[in-house]
């Protein structure tokens, strides 16, 4: 290996992260790949807790990393994974995140329209694999689950994938919610197969407990924090009326990657069609979309001044939480509020408010299960394995119900 390529990355979470092999160092290399430090991993999670300024190229780093530890603890058990699957695999999860856009989550259904992030991800992947001469050929395989060996898939998307792993640890550090700390170590020492697809050891049902439990608590304490959802409730109309306005003929101020999908309407037929399209959306990151709204702060639009500069100075919607929908007419009555008090259209006042129903369960085996695997060679869900978990509630999907609006 070239000596100029042989790099130890100090991380925080995970220590010092290795990258094994000169074609993972060019993956890193990859400006697709550099674009994620400019990508917040948890978007605006930071208006909570102020220390979640990490980004998805540090995350992406340690599911690689992580990756490489299962590999090894798999191959210790006696499984055959040849060095060119296991830089496959790696590759796989390093460029898993490579399609979201600014603020991770957050923009992923207001910027383009009819594609999600993991459609994106493969999109770019194949166009850096058309750089590398088919190089990515096996890395695009396990990532879409077409490789033969399945468990290689369920370690890059599955429920104990090394993605999972290493956001819910990065994530309860740098938010400092001690809730969500898992053994991960432990986790990945005790993984091993069965009939082709990933296992725990018996021994490791504790730490599987913890996991699922931990993975609760995160959602609804950090991912879906009533005060992240009303800022990012916020972003989203602010974006929404910026492209109304963009529609209209109004000159906005924008970077040229942020431009190109203001102006037009930008779906999946269009990333598939012109290359365009995906050249400017490798173009985008957090750093576009915080310079715009700092600028339209001045913007003549009274909607959007207004949202901007509330954005920008934190004084973010108000938000209530209820267990079923809200009553249409509290909306409606909202809405004349703003009509009245900003001298405003119905369509206009609807951008200072903003619904949001979400729902999550913690695990569904219908996706993908969590075996156990007992001495005898036998195997267990984990719902059937374990006697702690109330698996009922685990696997039981909670609704909630969010009302945002401007605090006048």
């Amino acid at each position: 290996m070239n000596k100029n390529k042989r790099k130890i990355i100090n991380d925080p979470v995970l220590g010092f992260i290795n990258i094994p092999t000169e074609f993972l160092y060019d993956l890193v290399q990859h400006p697709y790949v550099q674009r994620l430090g400019r990508i917040k991993q948890l978007g605006l999670s930071s208006v909570v807790y102020p220390g979640a300024q990490h980004t998805r190229f540090q995350h992406s780093l340690g599911a690689m990393h992580l990756m490489g530890e299962a590999i090894a603890q798999l191959r210790q058990q006696g499984h055959d994974i040849s060095p060119h699957e296991a830089e496959a695999a790696r590759a796989a999860i390093l460029l898993h995140d490579i399609g979201h856009g600014p603020f991770s989550h957050c923009l992923e259904h207001s910027l383009v329209h009819g594609i999600s992030h993991e459609e994106l991800s493969l999109l770019m992947m194949g166009r850096m694999n058309e750089e590398t001469g088919g190089r990515l050929d096996l890395a695009m395989d396990v990532f879409r689950n077409r490789h033969p060996k399945r468990f290689l898939h369920q370690l890059v998307s599955g429920q104990l994938d090394m993605d999972r792993i290493d956001y819910l640890s990065r994530d309860s550090f740098y938010t400092g919610v001690v809730e969500g700390t898992i053994g991960a170590a432990r986790i990945i020492k005790m993984l091993n197969l069965h009939e082709g697809e990933l296992a725990v050891d018996a021994k490791g049902i504790y730490s599987i407990e913890k996991f699922l439990v931990a993975r609760r608590l995160m959602y609804w304490q950090v991912y879906l924090h009533k005060t992240s959802v009303a800022a990012e409730k916020m972003l989203v109309n602010i974006l929404k009326r910026a492209k109304v306005l963009a529609a209209g003929g109004a000159d906005l101020f924008a970077s040229p990657a942020l431009r190109y999908f203001l102006y037009r309407r930008v779906d999946k037929e269009q990333f598939l069609a012109s290359p365009d399209a995906l050249r400017h959306f490798a173009l985008l990151d957090d750093a576009d979309i915080v310079c715009a709204i700092k600028v339209w702060q001045s913007h003549p639009d009274a909607v959007l001044r207004t949202l901007c500069t509330a954005f920008t100075n934190r004084r973010l919607f108000k938000v209530e939480v209820q267990d079923r929908p809200f009553d249409p007419q509290r909306l409606h009555d909202l809405t004349r509020t703003y009509m009245r008090r900003f001298g405003i259209g119905e369509d206009e006042a609807a951008c200072l408010t903003g619904e949001e129903t979400v729902s999550t369960d913690t695990y569904n085996p219908q996706d993908d299960r969590i075996n156990i695997l007992y001495k005898d060679g036998t195997v267990k869900d984990i719902a059937e394995a374990s006697d702690m978990l109330n698996i009922q509630v685990l696997t039981k999907k909670v609704e909630k119900h969010y009302l945002c609006y401007y605090r006048l």
